[in-house]
């Protein structure tokens, strides 16, 4: 039988948040900016499965918030990273491309911040334009509590899924407009990313993101099956490339889109692997890490 969650704006539901190891925090306790309406939060497992598996699938957010997932180790300024679970704005799919990367994450030494941001898209803002805010104010609230959380502030990454990692490549260039380096991310890892490039001119970068050679080091991962998306990664993969922005990217033939860390059978499955050797390259991670 198929579990549905139905959550009442500002209640915690158990069900949502039975798997952060640590306390959840609402980034905008007085309200979310330019927000007018309360929304009916709700959560649904039904639809489509992953790797033999439900997903849950989170709706009408209107309070964002962060759950922390500490680090075993709390001795030390441990590597942090704000998950970002994709759904085309419009959902968050919060299990999949959420929970379970978390505590991915911490089985490798990082501290993990889950993002719950805005969805689904506002009227008359730009599709990442709420959820946008929403990381600036994580990122913000991350780098102030860096001592409390035992993290390193030199060592926050951010890494999403799909429009998540749409959200994870704005965050990567929209400091720079808005003048404030501390909003920046240190390093950015993008699986399956989507809308990086401009629909009318496949290779072509969205107008939305202006890559620069302040951009951080990022790593995609990609399959060319993945044909709604593939151009999407290759564009952004070439704006760095074209600035000097140490990147990169796997690319598998099949997979498909929206496996997260979930066993679908594909060669792509391999990838956190890849991943977690990349943070040792870039020296987020020392060399005895576990993978």
């Amino acid at each position: 039988m198929m579990k549905k969650y139905i959550l009442m704006f500002g209640f915690i539901s158990m069900s949502m948040f039975a798997m952060a190891q640590g306390r959840v925090v609402n980034l905008f306790p007085q309200g979310a900016p330019h927000e007018t309406a309360v929304l009916v939060e709700g959560g649904s497992s039904e639809g489509a499965t992953v790797g033999g598996q439900s997903v849950l699938r989170v709706e009408n957010v209107s309070s964002p918030q962060i759950a922390i997932y500490p680090a075993k180790n709390k001795s030390e300024k441990n590597p942090v990273m704000l998950v970002c679970p994709g759904g085309g704005y419009n959902i968050l799919a919060y299990d999949l491309e959420g929970t379970e990367i978390a505590e991915w994450l911490n089985t490798l030494g990082f501290t993990a911040i889950l993002l719950k941001y805005r969805v689904p898209r506002r009227e008359g803002r730009l599709k990442h334009e709420a959820a946008l805010e929403d990381v600036h104010e994580a990122i913000s609230y991350i780098r102030k509590n860096a001592s409390m959380l035992h993290v390193d502030p030199n060592k926050l990454g951010i890494m999403g899924f799909s429009a998540g990692a749409h959200l994870s490549a704005m965050a990567s260039n929209a400091w720079q407009a808005k003048g404030d380096s501390s909003l920046k991310p240190n390093y950015c890892l993008l699986v399956y990313p989507a809308y990086l490039n401009n629909e009318a001119s496949a290779l072509q970068l969205a107008s939305e993101i202006d890559v620069t050679a302040n951009t951080p080091p990022t790593m995609l991962v990609q399959t060319q099956d993945d044909t709604n998306f593939i151009d999407s990664s290759l564009a952004y993969y070439y704006a760095l490339k074209q600035q000097n922005v140490p990147v990169e990217m796997h690319l598998y033939p099949k997979g498909g889109h929206g496996y997260g860390l979930r066993n679908t059978g594909a060669a792509v499955n391999e990838w956190p692997d890849r991943a977690a050797s990349w943070f040792k390259q870039i020296g987020i991670l020392s060399a005895t890490s576990p993978e």
